[in-house]
């Protein structure tokens, strides 16, 4: 499908993701996979090839661009290439967009080099093992006490969670104000009393780092709090609709893959004496793919156009994370189908998508959290 989105430096731009990813991604990714981690030098190699902190400024490091379709562009080619243990969409997509908006000019200058090089690797704690997709049950509490917030509670399934250096923590300051007592702040590795757990066994996304984290006492700085306190929860409403674009466009172009790497098994996988391409039930079920993956492919592209331009909204963000992570769930599961069992072996990459997929409509708010954020904004 033809797309009007993208200006040429874009694409060079894809060229160099591309490269990237077949020198430092590629031949290491089935030994992350084992490893249930990735190496930190991938990220370092990140920091070099200007993948991180594009919408940081040059005087820190980062590549002074704020023209979101970049990150686009990076999170389609990892989905495309089926690799997801570098974290880099939770540190550019997510935590950048803390970072840029909420820093000030002290903290800019304390992490935003090392953010932008891969020598510090971020991550975002919210869930808690009894707070899921209800933010607002948080048990976390960081209470003042002189010059420092004393930090306690636990955290799970933390993206980056056995890597970051830097932890933006979502806690309640005032535990009696509600909504309005939560606030944000920054964990370092090495604070005392900042303790990590298992690094979590999932079903697919072996490569991605996933952990519990523990504070117990953690005293840190009032120099940490990543912007006002008590404006937490409000920060992370501005936020989340990023974070839900960026898995749809995620989602878009991992359900992409998996339909033309079937489609090309489709012309050559053979019985009967045809291509299996040539049954009509077969032919249907790519043709019904093919349509709905387009149809998405022009909202996808839409809601991409308006971020670019600070338009997206709340209720636009959840439609296209329901939708996309519902398609790519329902393709992947075609798909498999469609390969018979050899979809099943996990040597095949669909496979690998299989298990990859399936998160997505959890992660970043579930699918039916996403239908209630729509039903209210209905009515």
């Amino acid at each position: 499908m033809a797309r009007d989105i993208f200006t040429p430096e874009h694409e060079d731009f894809r060229e160099t993701v591309r490269a990237f990813i077949a020198k430092e991604i590629t031949p290491h990714h089935e030994q992350w996979e084992k490893d249930g981690v990735v190496s930190r030098d991938v990220w370092l190699a990140a920091g070099r090839a200007g993948l991180l902190g594009i919408d940081i400024p040059e005087e820190f490091g980062g590549g002074g661009d704020e023209d979101y379709r970049y990150y686009v562009v990076l999170n389609e080619e990892f989905a495309r290439a089926g690799v997801h243990g570098p974290g880099f969409s939770v540190h550019n997509d997510i935590n950048g967009g803390y970072l840029r908006q909420l820093a000030n000019d002290e903290q800019k200058k304390r992490w935003f080099p090392g953010y932008c090089s891969g020598e510090l690797i971020t991550g975002i704690a919210m869930t808690e093992p009894a707070a899921g997709s209800d933010l607002q049950g948080i048990k976390s509490t960081a209470i003042l006490d002189g010059d420092h917030y004393v930090l306690n509670g636990s955290k799970t399934f933390i993206s980056n969670g056995i890597l970051a250096d830097l932890v933006i923590v979502v806690a309640k300051t005032d535990p009696a104000a509600g909504a309005k007592g939560v606030s944000l702040l920054v964990v370092e590795r090495g604070m005392e009393g900042f303790g990590r757990g298992r690094n979590l066994d999932k079903v697919g996304m072996h490569a991605q780092d996933t952990a519990e984290l523990f504070f117990d006492n953690v005293r840190v700085p009032k120099e940490n709090l990543l912007g006002e306190e008590g404006m937490g929860f409000i920060y992370l409403m501005q936020n989340l609709a990023r974070e839900r674009l960026s898995i749809g466009v995620t989602a878009q172009a991992a359900a992409e893959a998996a339909f033309e790497m079937t489609v090309e098994y489709c012309k050559t996988r053979e019985a009967f004496g045809r291509p299996i391409g040539k049954f009509q039930h077969n032919r249907f079920t790519l043709a019904e793919m093919k349509t709905e993956l387009t149809i998405t492919r022009t909202f996808t592209d839409q809601c991409v156009t308006k971020e670019g331009r600070g338009e997206l909204s709340i209720e636009e963000a959840a439609m296209l994370k329901y939708w996309n992570t519902e398609l790519v769930k329902t393709v992947v599961d075609r798909c498999v189908q469609l390969y018979g069992g050899y979809g099943y072996m996990t040597e095949y990459p669909i496979a690998k998508a299989y298990q990859d997929v399936r998160i997505q409509t959890i992660f970043g708010g579930t699918t039916e959290i996403m239908k209630e954020i729509i039903g209210r904004s209905i009515l």
